[in-house]
């Protein structure tokens, strides 16, 4: 009898918690309404001939009444009803509709004279949305159930209604694995010691540990990331390269490319990827086998019901005070750009980059709506309590590449990324079930100005002229291959519709009327020669005798570190500088490698096994005193290649997991460690049925070779 009491108790204390913190958002909501009145001449409570007070106060009660019910019960219904908008327009629309909603609340008033200029009834809107969410988010932090209901109704626009979470029996951890992109363990480091990332350091003297890994040969998102989510980053020789057996030129975060490189690495493993088990992604260029996905550049391209790519932005975009706030902080961040862009111009800093035309909102986009995005889908997938979840924060790879890995810009960046980890670690607080964090990254990034800004001409403009070709007498900026500057270029063509498939500019490199002229392409400092008109790859005595001087003018060019060539004699060689000469299977660590560091024979050599591999693999030159490399694009901070902070990325786990190895090389081993985390938090993975060869049609698989899940007897 008595707990029955106290839960009916208990039950009228919530409620009555309830009403209250209604009535206060009501009051704020209704004050807000009358200070915009008397501030807007396009907005009033009131007719022309003037009501009294007491009326206008009601008006703007009713008003702001009426505004908060239709936002509660009608938003979520044109949300629903705009699922087939692209996601830059819906978080346009997001202002008018909620403009329309209150003109249609202050029509509802019964005899009032309220009226509104519809841009003004935007802007009232906005300020109203942001107003109330603002008190209600107060008053519910106080209130831990209210804080935890009002987060939870994001995690319920993220689970399919009737879908529990599938952790094993067993411990009954979750795990969130936060991929901090182009942040390097020494990055991390410095930011640690000085004081821009306390969360992090917090972490780091009480619960987790750092441990240093180095990255393949092609230190970029796409093979490590493909490594990390899928097991397998074999044949992925760059951030773009030409294929000769296809005709295709594959760059990696393009939607159809990544996901022919997600469908190569699940056939090769066959194995859906690391979150086949109750898992989402969460803006990656790959699914890693996950049900949940939003902005996963992998089913980009997809249309269709079953395309959840952007769904992030539809439950993002549901509360629309949301879009109030991030539009706010978009707009901030790309005046902060012009600004820091402005004083490093006049300062003459270098070495430095054009940063004018969209960057400063494409860095907008990387650093506050891709960051928001991902953040509050990560925070619906804790609160839904979903096993194993995988976010990429593209954040700093972005304003480094641009601003270089170190300085004001790059600290601004990583000490807002500290604030999201901290808002993550707070929201696992008021899960379902307990979570462990992961802290990663893909590489790191090394600083230096670029090759055309220091030798006064491009990769390319030297290939041809080794090949005797003409060249043009302007250095040409090279094509930038920021991860963050292309998912909003992707993104915008959704807006407008347009194909995402292909890059005419990148394409435009291939001029298939032209086969005998080189294809040459560049990923950081790392370039790759290609010989379309030659079916097979080319060995070193086949390009001395069409072109004699093209190895020569490369390996001999103070920007040049190395090159990798295939031999008819030695099976493949490596050129470095003053004539060395050394067979990939005598490589080591000394030698014309030995500036690299440790493991960079291994990689080279791993590289050269691939079926795509270019016929001529450049690596700029790497100064160890300084840490620079030469960039062959547009970039301060650059990755893809060997040399320096790029190929020493970062792995940072609670110490209750067991310890990565010491020695931690290629991206393929950190997911195997991966892995194994997972099953020590939750259980083993749910079993994958093996997907046949595409095509094939056996009892138990679906024709079209997809992976089936099937759950542990």
């Amino acid at each position: 009898m008595g707990d029955g009491r106290g839960r009916t108790a208990g039950r009228w204390r919530t409620a009555g918690s309830a009403l209250l913190r209604v009535i206060v958002v009501w009051g704020v909501s209704t004050l807000t309404l009358l200070v915009l009145a008397g501030l807007l001449p396009d907005f009033q409570l009131q007719s022309a001939d003037g009501e009294s007070l007491t009326r206008t106060a009601v008006t703007a009660a009713l008003g702001a009444g009426a505004f908060g019910l239709l936002g509660a019960l009608v938003w979520p219904v044109i949300v629903r009803a705009l699922l087939l908008v692209p996601a830059l327009v819906l978080g346009l629309l997001v202002f008018f509709l909620n403009g329309s909603l209150l003109l249609i609340a202050l029509w509802l008033v019964p005899e009032s004279g309220a009226a509104a200029e519809p841009e003004t009834a935007v802007a009232v809107a906005a300020v109203m949305s942001a107003v109330a969410s603002a008190t209600a988010t107060a008053l519910a932090v106080r209130d831990d159930d209210a804080y935890r209901r009002r987060l939870y109704r994001l995690a319920s626009r993220t689970r399919p209604r009737g879908r529990t979470a599938e952790g094993a029996p067993g411990p009954a951890h979750g795990t969130v694995f936060l991929q901090l992109d182009g942040v390097g363990h020494r990055v991390l480091r410095e930011a640690v010691v000085g004081g821009l990332m306390p969360t992090v350091a917090q972490w780091l003297d009480t619960t987790h540990r750092l441990t240093p890994w180095r990255t393949d040969w092609s230190s970029q998102t796409g093979a490590s990331q493909l490594g990390i989510l899928h097991g397998t980053n074999e044949d992925v020789p760059a951030f773009r390269w030409y294929e000769k057996d296809t005709g295709r030129l594959m760059v990696s975060n393009r939607p159809a490319a990544a996901a022919e490189l997600q469908r190569r690495a699940v056939a090769r493993t066959r194995d859906g990827g690391l979150l086949t088990a109750d898992g989402a992604s969460r803006g990656n260029l790959f699914s890693g086998g996950a049900d949940q996905l939003a902005l996963v550049l992998s089913v980009a391209a997809r249309r269709g019901r079953r395309n959840r790519s952007r769904s992030g932005y539809f439950a993002y975009f549901a509360d629309p005070a949301n879009a109030v706030r991030t539009a706010g902080s978009f707009v901030a961040e790309a005046v902060r750009e012009m600004a820091q862009s402005t004083r490093a111009r006049v300062r003459g800093q270098q070495p430095r980059v054009s940063r004018g035309g969209a960057y400063p909102f494409i860095r907008a986009f990387a650093t506050v709506v891709e960051r928001d995005v991902v953040v509050a889908a990560v925070m619906g997938d804790m609160l839904a309590g979903r096993t194993a979840v995988y976010a990429d924060l593209v954040a700093y790879d972005e304003v480094a590449h641009h601003s270089g890995p170190h300085g004001h810009d790059t600290d601004r960046v990583l000490a807002r990324l500290d604030r999201s980890i901290a808002l993550i670690a707070e929201v696992a607080t008021h899960a379902p079930r307990p979570y462990r964090v992961v802290l990663l990254s893909d590489h790191g990034q090394s600083p230096g100005p670029t090759f055309a800004s220091v030798y006064g001409l491009t990769l390319k403009d030297l290939v041809r002229a080794g090949c005797g070709l003409p060249v043009s007498r302007r250095v040409r900026r090279t094509r930038s291959g920021s991860e963050a500057r292309d998912a909003a270029r992707d993104a915008l063509r959704s807006a407008l519709h347009r194909p995402l498939e292909d890059d005419a500019g990148e394409a435009a490199e291939v001029d298939t009327r032209r086969p005998s002229e080189p294809v040459v392409l560049a990923s950081g400092n790392l370039g790759l020669v290609s010989f379309p008109g030659v079916p097979h790859r080319m060995t070193r005595e086949e390009i001395d005798r069409v072109h004699p001087a093209l190895l020569r003018t490369l390996a001999g060019h103070p920007g040049v570190g190395f090159l990798l060539v295939a031999s008819e004699e030695h099976g493949s060689v490596v050129l470095g500088p003053d004539g060395a000469e050394v067979p990939v299977a005598e490589l080591g660590d000394d030698g014309p490698l030995a500036v690299f560091g440790p493991g960079a024979a291994e990689v080279v050599r791993r590289t050269d096994r691939f079926p795509h591999v270019a016929d001529i693999m450049v690596n700029s030159m790497y100064d160890p005193a300084t840490g620079t490399v030469h960039a062959f694009e547009e970039q301060i901070g650059s990755h893809g290649g060997l040399g320096g902070e790029q190929g020493h990325p970062f792995l940072m786990s609670p110490t209750d997991l067991s310890a990565p190895p010491e020695d931690l090389v290629g991206a393929e081993r950190v997911h195997r460690v991966l892995r194994g985390w997972l099953r020590e938090c939750a259980g083993p993975q749910v079993p994958l049925k093996i997907a046949p060869p595409p095509g094939a049609v056996r009892e138990g698989f679906p024709a079209d070779g997809r992976v089936v899940r099937e759950a542990r007897d």
